[in-house]
């Protein structure tokens, strides 16, 4: 027989026991639909987090703060350094821009960043921030796309008094309602709690811009969330030369410059500091979608385990069913081999259809989640959203990769369970057949 012939009459197989062949291919739907839909959610919010990071990162720049590194240590490959790990005392000091600044001509500049925690506040509203000391001029220059007034100007050469603040400073949840307008005066506050008994410290500023909405998360760069101040005025207001990181900025951002810099500025520093580079923030976030991505596929393949056994037991209770009929066709001529096809292309036809149906579904549960996380609804108030402001913005993503995959998987499993069943109904001698009850 030709090998339309043979699905033509597999597809007649199955229309004869369309209960059976539903409740069959169900199990692949489940299967497919589960991985589709998780791994279309991960690969749009690895695409979202990764979005957003690129506006907060700038990929030729390095982060360098004081300590070692938990992971092994400053050579820009990196993650983490500084941020929990092992604390000798070292600090460091606005003046060691000028020491990193000699080392190497790949660096164009570097600055020094002090940051606290204060408030914000006037009369009738105050606000929670991060006071973030930095050179307005240079930080502009290497954050040129951030560090970015939407309202008045940011100066080159700003007063002691001058503050910038970011856009959800003004406007928490980015729906009209200003707390604080440029032009006009604010209370800067910080508690001093080196001082006994601990005080707060205070002075007038005067909100010369408001940056335009970043989005994002800030690592380094520019954030909605923040106050800037003059370098100047945070040494003296914090009464501090000690900085929180510096700011590195390369002349390009090739793996070889990032690795040479990092070495260089790790050994300057007697491997006291660690040295993040904004690329190793990015691949490691790669790398743990991968690793999250093939855990999904993992425990979705489960169902799809469960859908091939289930495929197995009908096709060898239909083999049951119809060895009279096999023993008939046999019998007028009938090779092995096509009552093996026969029974293969039903697999084939039921694996097929169930990935179609798994894939449409799959994709319809992933944008359902997708509005439920973005839309203010099970996951609300997650990332500082977007438009409305409360979610963070998901679009799923169906890759060709997770398209074929998904037919690949549906019709492999389908096949691979029903060879034994196959195997068996082509083995079936005619006589033995025909004399089947």
């Amino acid at each position: 027989m030709r090998a339309r012939d043979i699905f033509n009459y597999s597809f007649s197989a199955i229309r004869l026991r369309k209960l059976r062949a539903g409740l069959t291919t169900l199990g692949v739907v489940i299967g497919i639909a589960a991985i589709v839909a998780l791994l279309s959610i991960t690969t749009g919010l690895q695409n979202t987090i990764t979005s957003q990071l690129n506006q907060g990162l700038a990929t030729d720049t390095l982060i360098v703060s004081p300590g070692q590194s938990p992971l092994g240590g400053g050579n820009g490959g990196g993650f983490g350094g500084g941020f929990g790990g092992g604390d000798s005392g070292f600090k460091l000091l606005v003046s060691d821009t000028q020491t990193i600044n000699s080392l190497s001509q790949d660096i164009v500049s570097s600055i020094a960043v002090i940051q606290r925690v204060g408030i914000v506040s006037t009369t009738e509203n105050e606000r929670a921030a991060s006071i973030v000391g930095v050179d307005f001029d240079e930080y502009a220059k290497l954050y040129s796309t951030t560090f970015v007034a939407e309202i008045g100007e940011i100066p080159a050469n700003p007063q002691n008094n001058t503050i910038v603040l970011g856009k959800r400073m003004i406007d928490p949840r980015l729906n009209g309602t200003v707390l604080f307008r440029a032009g006009s005066n604010v209370n800067v506050i910080w508690t001093n709690a080196t001082a006994r008994p601990p005080k707060n410290e205070t002075y007038m500023a005067h909100i010369t811009a408001v940056l335009q909405t970043i989005g994002g998360f800030a690592f380094g760069g520019p954030s909605d969330s923040d106050a800037y101040i003059p370098l100047a005025q945070a040494q003296s207001f914090f009464g501090t030369d000690e900085c929180d990181t510096i700011i590195v900025k390369l002349t390009n951002s090739d793996k070889t410059t990032i690795d040479a810099v990092s070495k260089q500025i790790t050994q300057a520093f007697g491997g006291e500091v660690s040295v993040i580079s904004s690329t190793a923030v990015l691949n490691l976030l790669g790398s743990v979608f991968s690793i999250i991505q093939l855990f999904l596929v993992g425990i979705a393949a489960i169902s799809l385990l469960v859908a091939g056994i289930g495929i197995m037991n009908i096709m060898i209770v239909s083999l049951i069913e119809r060895t009279r009929e096999i023993g008939i066709l046999k019998a007028l001529g009938m090779r092995s081999r096509t009552v093996l096809g026969i029974f293969l292309g039903e697999s084939v036809i039921i694996g097929f259809i169930g990935a179609i149906i798994g894939t449409v579904l799959g994709w319809g549960l992933a944008n359902i989640v997708a509005i439920l996380f973005s839309g203010g609804g099970l996951f609300s108030g997650v990332g500082g959203g977007q438009a409305a402001g409360t979610g963070l913005r998901i679009t799923p993503v169906l890759t060709p990769t997770v398209f074929g995959g998904a037919f690949a998987f549906g019709i492999g499993v389908s096949v691979i369970f029903a060879l034994y069943p196959a195997w068996r109904a082509s083995k079936l001698k005619p006589v033995e057949a025909l004399r089947y009850e």
